[in-house]
């Protein structure tokens, strides 16, 4: 059996694994079965598109906020949260501390996508 080999390991954006997935099935003519599935739960999570997903990554990066890692910059990109609240629970379970005026900066930054974005169903 063949192994596979990890040559490079970095996150992306649900908006992001959903193109690929679109890229996948126009070259394939058509999906697995869990690849399905995931399209399926994609459809119904992500709320912005690539392009809107890119340029909130670029800006929270630009905030230069101490200690916040490219994983946890993804999931506030995924998970757009609207207030200090939601985003206290982005780092529920990590080591990182962010301060106050951080996380507002952070709160600040992904408001106006939160406004622009697809509405939760």
């Amino acid at each position: 059996m063949a192994s596979i080999k990890l040559i490079q390991e970095a996150p992306i954006s649900l908006s992001e694994l959903k193109e690929k997935l679109s890229e996948i099935e126009t070259r394939d003519k058509e999906l697995s079965f869990r690849a399905n599935k995931v399209k399926d739960h994609l459809n119904k999570l992500v709320r912005l598109d690539k392009k809107s997903a890119s340029e909130l990554k670029e800006k929270l990066i630009s905030l230069d906020v101490p200690r916040l890692k490219d994983r946890q910059i993804i999931k506030i990109v995924d998970i757009l949260p609207e207030d200090l609240e939601d985003l206290r629970a982005v780092f529920t379970g990590e080591v990182t501390t962010i301060t106050q005026e951080n996380m507002e900066k952070i709160v600040g930054a992904v408001k106006p996508f939160v406004q622009k974005s697809k509405p939760k169903k």
